[in-house]
């Protein structure tokens, strides 16, 4: 990785005042997803794949296509639309796209006026081509648990919302990098997708290894009453403002559980719903979140002490905000986070996926 996102230390270590916390705590590691030119042979959100050239590229076969979402625009036209709103000049936005920019807007737009010149597709002969949306090596993520072999997971996503939970439907692989030989220099893209936020930017990644405890609805009731003792809070010095008085829990739950954004490994990021256990379908274990793709990397104001101390500068800054809080673009359900959970005791079990 070519540069370094250090989170800072939590305003007071919570197994000092609440100790029974101390066997809950788990690692995870924080992507720290920012903007950049990712190569095949790099940790990425949203860059290209070590896809191997002679295996078949991953389309979602549902019917889909034939659909008017009356979006129309391509995962190109999406990023070149994003690289012009950027190219801010005193008089506004810098229409002028580059030579290359306008080669590749004009090959997506024939592209798409070739497929609905054809018109609506019937549902059998409309697979979708899947986007890129992770690709982690262990070097980078030590604590993922492949199976065999393999050193690599990759995820893949379909741009349009599906059934019964209106998230994008996924596919996940592990495979060994060593054993790619040639890579699939051109992969499909899909003409057109849902929404922009299912089209992510490429962003290299800073992994950093955290250690994280329950959301506040993972824990027992006796220890949520607990989380409510303002007087052991005191005991201990937290030095929390008058806003976390009556509820002193949520100072838990904001600063000093589970860390929001991208991440891999950790605590689920309840809130949408009340914790919704997850069991392997094959072997009936507990499953383990593996991957956390968030809309944003802070929630808010209040959680902007997960901000990692080199964007500081960054994150109080109106122009350079969304750099630091939304690199990927990436906005799944009502900017909640999709998570794609596994099988801790046999990783090559199905997988599944949740919208929270």
């Amino acid at each position: 990785m070519s540069f370094v996102r250090t989170t800072p230390p939590r305003p007071i270590d919570v197994t000092t005042v609440f100790p029974e916390l101390a066997p809950l705590a788990r690692p995870a590691v924080r992507l720290h997803p920012r903007q950049g030119s990712p190569s095949v042979r790099d940790s990425s959100v949203g860059g290209p794949l070590l896809w191997p050239a002679g295996e078949p590229w991953p389309h979602c076969e549902d019917a889909h296509l034939h659909v008017d979402t009356g979006f129309r625009e391509s995962p190109t036209e999406v990023r070149l639309r994003r690289i012009l709103s950027s190219r801010w000049t005193p008089d506004g936005p810098d229409p002028t796209l580059t030579s290359e920019e306008r080669m590749l807007k004009e090959r997506s737009a024939a592209r798409l006026a070739k497929r609905l010149e054809a018109g609506p597709p019937a549902p059998a002969e409309c697979p979708v081509p899947m986007l890129p949306v992770a690709q982690l090596y262990l070097r980078d993520v030590p604590l993922l648990r492949p199976p065999g072999q393999a050193d690599l997971l990759q995820i893949l996503w379909c741009p349009y919302e599906h059934d019964p939970y209106c998230k994008p439907a996924t596919a996940l692989f592990w495979r060994s990098s060593e054993e790619v030989g040639d890579v699939l220099a051109a992969p499909p893209e899909p003409y057109e997708a849902d929404y922009p936020g299912y089209v992510p930017e490429p962003c290299l990644l800073a992994p950093e290894l955290i250690t994280e405890y329950p959301n506040s609805l993972d824990l027992s009731p006796e220890l949520q009453q607990m989380l409510e003792d303002r007087n052991r809070w005191q005991a201990a010095g937290a030095a929390m403002d008058s806003s976390y008085a009556e509820y002193p829990s949520e100072f838990y739950s904001i600063h000093l559980a589970d860390a929001p954004g991208w991440k891999a490994g950790g605590w689920p990021p309840w809130g949408r719903t009340d914790p919704n256990p997850r069991y392997c379908k094959v072997c009936e274990a507990p499953m383990s979140p593996l991957l956390t793709i968030a809309s944003f990397e802070s929630n808010g104001d209040e959680s902007l002490t997960w901000v990692p101390e080199e964007d500081h500068a960054a994150a109080s800054s109106r122009y350079a905000h969304r750099e630091v809080s939304q690199p990927t673009q990436v906005e799944v359900g009502s900017t909640d986070n999709l998570q794609i959970y596994s099988c801790p005791s046999s990783p090559e079990h199905p997988y599944t996926d949740l919208i929270q």
